[in-house]
């Protein structure tokens, strides 16, 4: 285990993966914003700093920490449902371990998020019998689901507490950077408890390679300042040293027998024409639904049909090239003559894991693993 991770742990710093130089995004908006929120912060009753929970250390901001720590806290790790579970409840004790208030959860789940709810009411406990007004504002760096979990805040307590004042929604967004302003949102009444949304916060400068390449992969950095294919080859690199597509091959041996099962099934009902039509179809239908199945055969088979060392940086790299050509078949990307680049193929990779098509994921390795 500590060896893969050794070897995970290079990826950023490899020269293919590298080779773009550091991973920065801090457009205008965010030093006025960081500043911003740390004045707010003075005042706030409790901080629900919210990060990615398949980067549980890399989504942290850095130079918020001091202060977060001076306050009561509760990190909410989104996106569970992208993270590896058996993994996340090591990371879940990790927190509880260092006496810090920590729990997984889906931003768009009612259930999760009356969980959360009742973390954080029973943080308030006593402050809500002293205090007529408390203030919790939500933080964390971009894209981690600030806006879609003051949402589900929202709507769940205006069903509790019905306020009249004009309810608002947080704008949600599926790229980095949607909410640029600070706003409050009214969420109980007796005694009056504000929620602020606040915008999505990077470093300025991003001094690890690897953090920077982690913060692009989950999609809190935008694609355009980083590369797709940088981004892809990353991904690939993770996977490859971590050997994860090699776990994919009986699922691939499975997913053949099944489909020569049904191919033969539907050659023998095929006795006219238009139950040809219908069994063509079919077969569409089926590539659609099994999509994912396709890219996880034809990552494993690669790596089965490589003969290189994939510990010599070179030969990791003919690897990963060697796996976005055979991928840029599997997505049906026409070869232009003269391309040698792989953009829409690293685009549709990216997609299916940043929705959790490839399976759950942690990236960041536990302190103890290192």
């Amino acid at each position: 285990m500590r060896g893969l991770t050794r070897a995970a742990k290079r990826a950023g710093e490899m020269a293919f993966n590298a080779g773009g130089g550091a991973v920065n995004w801090f457009p205008g908006h965010m030093a006025a914003a960081s500043r911003a929120i740390r004045d707010r912060l003075k005042l706030a009753d409790l901080v629900i700093e919210v990060r990615d929970a398949r980067i549980p250390l890399s989504s942290a901001n850095e130079d918020l920490q001091p202060v977060l720590a001076a306050k009561r806290r509760i990190l909410a790790l989104n996106k569970k449902d992208l993270a590896n579970p058996n993994i996340m409840n090591r990371w879940l004790n990790h927190f509880e371990s260092c006496k810090q208030d920590c729990i997984s959860i889906n931003a768009h789940s009612s259930s999760s998020v009356n969980q959360l709810l009742g973390l954080a009411e029973l943080k308030l406990k006593e402050a809500i019998s002293k205090e007529p007004t408390l203030l919790i504002m939500v933080v964390g760096v971009p894209n981690v689901g600030k806006s879609a979990l003051i949402n589900s805040i929202h709507r769940i307590a205006t069903s509790r507490f019905p306020v009249h004042d004009k309810n608002k929604r947080a704008t949600v967004g599926p790229l980095p950077g949607v909410t640029q302003d600070i706003a409050g949102y009214k969420i109980a009444s007796q005694p009056s408890i504000y929620v602020l949304d606040t915008p999505g916060v990077l470093v300025p400068s991003i001094p690890d390679m690897e953090t920077g390449l982690k913060l692009a992969l989950t999609g809190a950095v935008k694609d355009s300042a980083v590369g797709e294919e940088r981004i892809a080859k990353y991904l690939l690199s993770l996977l490859n040293l971590r050997k994860t597509p090699l776990h994919w091959e009986r699922l691939v041996h499975r997913r053949d027998e099944l489909h020569e099962e049904t191919c033969s099934r539907n050659e023998n009902d095929s006795r006219d024409s238009l139950r040809r039509r219908r069994c063509l179809n079919n077969s569409v239908a089926l590539y659609v639904q099994d999509l994912v199945t396709e890219v996880q055969r034809t990552l494993c088979s690669t790596c089965l049909d490589f003969t290189g060392n994939t510990e010599e940086e070179s030969e990791l790299e003919s690897l990963i090239d060697m796996q976005l050509t055979a991928l840029r078949k599997v997505f049906r990307i026409p070869h232009k003559p003269f391309d040698e680049t792989h953009g829409p193929t690293s685009k549709k990779l990216l997609t299916l894991f940043r929705s959790g098509k490839l399976g759950p994921f942690i990236l960041d390795d536990l302190p103890d693993e290192q």
